[in-house]
């Protein structure tokens, strides 16, 4: 059977360039691949087609003669490129030269990133999170604060190599500097960790004294954190760059500040309103009056109380609740009553209540409705 055009078998036009042949190849490996199509029988034999047209066509010599001479150029010696006709596929070590020159755009980013070069391996230090605690009052005004945060610093003696002064760290002879090796398994090639180097790609043999050859060191920062008006239990704040510093010379991590709003003794929050729960006296309660009550700015508020109010009536200022984190005015603060019935009475105010009781048999509506609802409960029960 003859063989298929190897622009045909990639899907690309014989005037691709090399990144769209790559991209091609790229398409078909992941549509092809065995492991994704264990119902299609043809999927393998697809597969390796693939693989030695790409192994052709990413080659510019290779490329060229094919041009010329279609499949021709491999076969009787006349390429450098073993003989595709034999079997449909050069080996497992032509395909394994085919599937690395696409394995870091595969999966590069899940394995760290694509081929080094020999450089030095330097690793970002990792994010750190600090719990910070502010009152409900610096909460609603917004601060400056200042916190001391344990954590990791570059090296001083070593510049955050990791080397004792006056030397460098060599590269690993295992990987050549990428940090990872590759190991031959089948048709695929598996990549894993440098034994030798744990990754980094290097290897100090003179480590610092001072950092042990890890180019940072444990110290105590303090930082200037500014706290704005609004934030409530859960608000994170990012400090980029402030938290742990990178193994020799990498990039430091991110700060996460998380904020917790401590309980307060007469407010209680709910997003941006404030409630406050107020008692006021029977006598206030029933014919009505003034009070005063606080606000979280520290001022103080004036409220009139109709008469007749009963416990749990809610009233509102307006504005007088916590500032919205982001703009967008303030929430509002809602005052609840609660009648505060007097305790210890005396002799003598005991008997100006049952006075009063007497008089006002006809002023309490709420229990004449509720007995009321009693008394035709019990009568359709014994009914």
């Amino acid at each position: 059977m003859s063989k298929r055009d190897y622009y045909e078998v990639l899907g690309v036009a014989k005037s691709a360039s090399a990144e769209e042949i790559k991209k091609g190849y790229r398409a078909k490996a992941r549509e092809l691949h065995p492991d994704r199509n264990a119902d299609n029988p043809n999927a393998e034999a697809q597969f390796k087609e693939a693989n030695e047209a790409y192994d052709v066509l990413k080659d510019a010599d290779k490329k060229a003669a094919y041009d010329r001479f279609g499949h021709a150029a491999f076969e009787g010696g006349m390429g450098g490129g073993g003989r595709p006709g034999s079997g449909g596929f050069h080996g497992q070590g032509d395909f394994a030269s085919a599937f690395s020159d696409v394995f870091d755009d595969l999966f590069g980013d899940f394995m760290g990133g694509g081929r080094a070069g020999g450089g030095r391996r330097a690793m970002r230090g990792s994010d750190l999170r600090y719990n910070l605690r502010v009152t409900l009052e610096e909460a609603y005004a917004g601060l400056q604060k200042t916190i001391n945060v344990p954590t990791s610093v570059a090296c001083d003696a070593c510049n955050g190599t990791g080397s004792e002064a006056g030397t460098e760290p060599t590269t690993c002879p295992t990987c050549s500097g990428l940090g990872k090796v590759r190991a031959q398994q089948g048709f695929f090639t598996v990549e894993r960790t440098c034994p030798t180097c744990n990754g980094a790609g290097q290897i100090i043999k003179n480590p610092c004294k001072k950092c042990h050859g890890l180019g940072r060191i444990e110290r105590d920062r303090a930082l200037s954190v500014n706290i704005p008006a609004g934030v409530e239990t859960g608000t994170r704040i990012r400090l980029a760059g402030e938290g742990e510093a990178g193994l020799r010379g990498g990039p430091a991590g991110d700060l996460y500040i998380f904020i917790e709003v401590a309980s307060h003794p007469i407010f209680a929050r709910d997003g941006v309103h404030l409630h406050c729960h107020v008692p006021v006296s029977m006598a206030t309660a029933a014919m009505g009056g003034d009070i005063e009550v606080p606000t979280i700015d520290g001022g103080r508020s004036r409220v009139k109380i109709p008469s007749g109010s009963q416990s749990g009536r809610q009233m509102r200022l307006r504005g007088k609740g916590m500032p919205a984190l982001r703009g967008g005015g303030a929430g509002d603060m809602y005052i609840e009553l609660a009648v505060e019935t007097p305790v210890n009475l005396t002799h003598r105010q005991k008997e100006l209540l049952r006075e009063f009781e007497k008089l006002s048999e006809e002023n309490n509506p709420e229990s004449s409705n509720f007995f009321s609802k009693v008394k035709n409960f019990w009568d359709g029960m014994t009914g």
